[in-house]
């Protein structure tokens, strides 16, 4: 693409937004960017890249400014249906991603990771291992940072470990990594991608354009996922917990690959199957880039965890506070119930996805979880799920502020607080992060009035003797 001949309109400025203008800019093209949020984050970006070149679209000026761009540059918060890509489709005009422009600007060796669950530990994994080899490699993508705005810091000699999400993969038509990961399909985005179809025809463009010098990474647990080996041109191997297959796999209480023994399952510094899921991925992943074993089993047994991704945060009063704002579909938060060791609180709602909760309540009928307290926008169906399946272990309340106190308030020594949402934050934070952020700050404010109190109990007392 020339891009001094083309002229750009960027809709949606976050993170994604502001780095597609950045890398036009640098690149001397005509920049038009948009955002009808009210954000002052978003003003600041905006006046920013104003100030280098790009020009400021209000909503009145929006039907002018579509009849005068070449390229809608979308933001994977913009689903492909909303009503400024048609209008761009209507017209004949191309429309494509963030992740699109990175990529297509990319020099360095490519891994992507993509599926429902398990993407942001597996990219960190990788990423963390090829480190630990000396070879020079950045996580991008999905986990934070946008592939564009690294793509020209990064030289052939380099390595990109990209996160992929459905929603990127909406508008992304060029990537061809080296070696690409699908960890797991499981209901998500229903609300979005309207059915299942839908989605996994999405998650499985990421091996499109791979040939044969390329490997793909499937889950073989994962009936899904191993059928994407069908179709697929690139090289195949697998990572399973259930079978020794050509690839990674967990036998005898260790994992190996090849018939090689990686490390002891025990020596994982990460708990829980998901977990281990996510180990053999990476192993497979990194051996086929070259690393050494006993790299792999090291940094394996060091890592510290994701944020927001089952983090412990707190320990009060003998109860442990636990923050999984990262699991925003029913089966990642299923996986962190999994993994409770003793009797488990959990923080339960947000906007909904279009799941069936059903299946999440059925679950949790044999799980640690002594109580679900259900909170945010979409509470009431998760009630009817609770209701469907006889779970009567429950606290129903809306704002998200109130589910954290009464959990403080109900909680027991030696029980466990989950923040485990299995719903999306934008009911009424701006992401993830955000809602895990704002957890641990309510959790230490009870914790610090908690102490305020007793303490002023204990001077009123020593008055009255």
């Amino acid at each position: 693409m020339y891009f001094k001949n083309q002229k750009f309109f960027v809709a949606g400025m976050s993170a994604s937004g502001g780095a597609s203008c950045d890398f036009l800019l640098r690149r001397g093209a005509s920049v038009k960017m948009y955002d009808d949020l009210e954000d002052e984050r978003v003003h600041k970006l905006m006046e920013q890249l104003a100030n280098r070149g790009a020009t400021v679209v209000s909503k009145g000026g929006v039907r002018e400014a579509i009849d005068d761009s070449d390229v809608l540059v979308l933001s994977p918060g913009i689903p492909i249906d909303h009503e400024l890509p048609v209008a761009f489709r209507k017209k004949g005009k191309r429309i494509i991603g963030e992740s699109e422009l990175g990529c297509m600007a990319l020099r360095a060796t490519l891994v992507a990771v993509t599926g429902t669950n398990g993407k942001t530990t597996t990219v960190t994994m990788i990423d963390e291992v090829l480190r630990a080899a000396g070879r020079n490699s950045r996580a991008c993508g999905n986990i934070g940072l946008p592939i564009s705005s690294i793509a020209d810091e990064l030289s052939y000699d380099d390595i990109a470990v990209m996160e992929v999400s459905s929603f990127q993969l909406e508008t992304l038509s060029s990537i061809c990594p080296h070696i690409a990961v699908v960890t797991n399909i499981a209901e998500d985005h229903l609300n979005r991608h309207y059915n299942m179809e839908n989605y996994v025809f999405l998650k499985a463009k990421l091996l499109r354009n791979m040939r044969e010098s390329e490997y793909a990474v499937l889950n073989y647990d994962d009936p899904v996922v191993k059928g994407f080996a069908a179709d697929a041109r690139c090289k195949i191997r697998y990572f399973s917990v259930s079978e020794r297959v050509e690839g990674a796999y967990f036998y005898d209480g260790a994992l190996y690959y090849e018939n090689e023994k990686i490390m002891d399952a025990s020596a994982l510094s990460l708990k829980g199957e998901h977990n281990l899921k996510n180990a053999l991925a990476c192993i497979c992943a990194c051996k086929l880039m070259g690393v050494e074993s006993k790299i792999i089993a090291n940094t394996l047994s060091a890592l510290r965890g994701v944020r927001h991704r089952i983090e412990k945060i707190a320990e009060i009063n003998g109860v442990t506070y636990i923050d999984d704002s990262k699991g925003t579909n029913v089966d990642a938060t299923l996986n962190a119930v999994s993994s409770m060791q003793s009797d488990t609180i959990l923080l339960l709602g947000g906007k909904d996805k279009g799941y069936d909760y059903d299946k999440l309540f059925a679950a949790m009928k044999g799980s640690r979880v002594v109580q679900a307290i259900l909170y945010g926008e979409n509470r009431f169906k998760l009630l009817n799920g609770a209701v469907n399946n006889n779970y009567s272990q429950i606290t129903l309340c809306s704002e998200f502020s109130l589910a954290v106190n009464i959990a403080f308030i109900t909680a027991k020594k030696g029980q466990c607080v989950l923040l485990s949402p299995a719903s999306s934050s934008f009911d009424a934070f701006s992401n993830y992060e955000e809602r895990g952020d704002r957890f641990a700050q309510l959790v230490k404010e009870l914790a610090k009035k908690t102490e305020e109190e007793n303490t002023q109990g204990g001077q009123a007392e020593d008055d009255e003797e």
